[in-house]
C-alpha cells in the first residue's frame, strides 16, 4: 500500500504503509534508539508525536507483554526504514505491524529516515502527516493543524489508585508515567499510590507519603502550571524526586525558566556528566523541553548533571530541602541502567528524612 511521509516544509517522502491504515498528522520527532521500540512507542510522552526510527530496522523482536510503558498509547504513527516482517524472539506475541493495527496507529516504511533526520536536526521538529496522497489538499490540512496544548491532561489518571507494597509509601504524581517507574519502585517494596496531576500539596500531605514522585509526561511544561503550587506545597515537608517532566515542573516551581529544544533528545545513548563526582552515565532520554541555565537561582538549585554533547541541565538538587531531580529517565526502559541508583537515592532520601522526623519527634 503506497503511502506518503509529507511535513510542513514542503518535503515528500514516498514509501510502504504498515500498521493502521489511516491517515495521521503530528509533531514529527527522532529516536536514536537502536532496540527498545515498543517501549518507545508505548511511552505517553510520545502524545501526539510521530516517531521517526534513525535504526535501520525495527520490529525484529515483534512485540511482548512485559515491555509495555503504557496500555493505550497514544504516539501518532511510526516511521522506520525497514519493518520487519518476521520475528523470531521467544517473548513475541505479535509483530509490530498487527500492533499498530489493533492501537489503530499507522506506520509507513521504505522512508530514507537519515534525509528525513538530516531536515529535522536543521530545521527543528515539525508537523508532518502520513497520507494516502502527497496532494495540495494533504499540504493545506498539515498547515492547518494546531499542535494540542496541555497534553498530559490527555493521557494522566484522572483518579487516584494504589499498587500496593509493604515498604515507603510514595505518593506518585502521574503527569503521563512510564510503568517502568512504577517497576522500580516496586522492585523496593514501596507502597504506591498514584495520583492525578491535578492533585493538590493539602491533598498530598493528608495521605502522610514518606515521599513523592514527579513522573514524566508530554508536551510544554508550562502548560500544567497548577503543578506549581502543589510541588512549592510539598517539597521541604516530603523528600522529592521529580523525572523528565517532573525535572522541568521541579524547577519552574523554584523560579528557574524552560525552552523548546530545536530537535530535543530521544534515544538511549545520551552521556551525562555528574558534576560534583565526574562520573558518566549513559541515559535514556525523551524530551524536547529543558531548563534554561541562566535562569536557576543558584542560592535555590544546584545544577548536579549535564549532557556532555550539548550541556543542558539533566539534573537538580535544592538547596534547602531533600528534593532533587533528573532530565533523563534513570528507569531505563529502553536503555541503559547505568542511573538506576538514583532510585536507591530516592530510598536514603526518605530514610534519612525519617530518621529526623523520628529524632524531632
Amino acid at each position: 500500500m503506497k503511502r506518503y511521509l509529507i511535513l510542513e516544509d514542503g518535503s515528500v517522502f514516498a514509501g510502504e504503509g504498515f500498521g493502521a491504515p489511516t491517515v495521521t498528522t503530528g509533531e514529527i520527532v527522532f529516536n536514536t534508539g537502536m532496540s527498545g521500540y515498543q517501549e518507545t512507542i508505548t511511552d505517553q510522552s510520545y502524545n501526539g508525536q510521530i516517531i521517526a526510527f534513525t535504526y535501520p530496522l525495527i520490529g525484529n523482536a515483534g512485540i511482548n507483554r512485559d515491555d509495555y510503558e503504557s496500555i493505550n498509547p497514544t504516539t501518532k504513527g511510526v516511521v522506520v526504514r525497514e519493518v520487519a516482517r518476521v520475528t523470531g524472539n521467544w517473548r513475541s506475541q505479535m509483530s509490530l505491524d498487527d500492533f499498530l493495527r489493533r492501537k489503530k496507529i499507522p506506520g509507513i516504511a521504505g522512508i530514507d529516515t537519515r534525509a528525513l533526520t538530516r531536515i529535522l536536526r536543521e530545521a527543528g521538529t515539525m508537523k508532518a502527516s502520513i497520507v494516502d496522497a502527497a496532494d495540495d489538499h494533504a499540504f493545506d490540512q498539515l498547515r492547518a493543524l494546531v499542535l494540542p496544548k496541555n497534553q498530559v491532561a490527555q493521557v494522566a489518571t484522572t483518579k487516584a489508585f494504589p499498587a500496593p507494597g509493604t515498604g515507603k509509601n510514595v505518593a506518585v504524581i502521574d503527569f503521563g508515567l512510564k510503568h517502568s517507574i512504577l517497576r522500580e519502585l516496586s522492585r523496593r517494596e514501596c507502597n504506591l499510590t498514584i495520583l492525578p496531576p491535578t492533585i493538590t500539596a493539602a491533598e498530598i500531605l493528608d495521605l502522610n507519603p514518606d515521599g513523592v514522585m514527579l513522573t514524566n509526561g508530554p508536551g510544554d511544561p508550562k502548560d500544567v502550571p497548577g503543578a506549581l503550587d502543589m510541588i512549592r506545597g510539598i517539597q521541604g515537608k516530603i523528600p522529592l524526586f521529580g523525572i523528565c517532566l517532573g525535572h522541568q515542573l521541579f524547577a519552574l516551581a523554584n523560579g528557574a525558566d524552560t525552552f523548546k529544544m530545536k530537535y530535543g533528545h530521544r534515544g538511549f545513548n545520551h552521556p551525562v556528566r555528574e558534576i560534583a563526582t565526574g562520573r558518566i552515565d549513559f541515559t535514556s532520554q525523551n524530551h524536547g523541553y529543558a531548563v534554561d541555565p541562566a535562569s536557576i537561582d543558584p542560592d535555590v538549585l544546584l545544577v548536579t548533571h549535564e549532557e556532555i554533547n550539548d550541556h543542558t541541565v539533566e539534573g537538580l538538587r535544592h538547596r534547602l530541602y531533600p528534593a532533587f531531580s533528573v532530565q533523563f529517565h534513570p528507569d531505563a526502559a529502553p536503555g541503559p541502567h547505568d542511573a538506576d541508583h538514583l532510585f536507591d537515592e530516592f530510598m536514603e532520601m526518605m530514610e534519612e528524612n525519617a530518621r529526623k522526623g523520628a529524632a524531632h519527634a
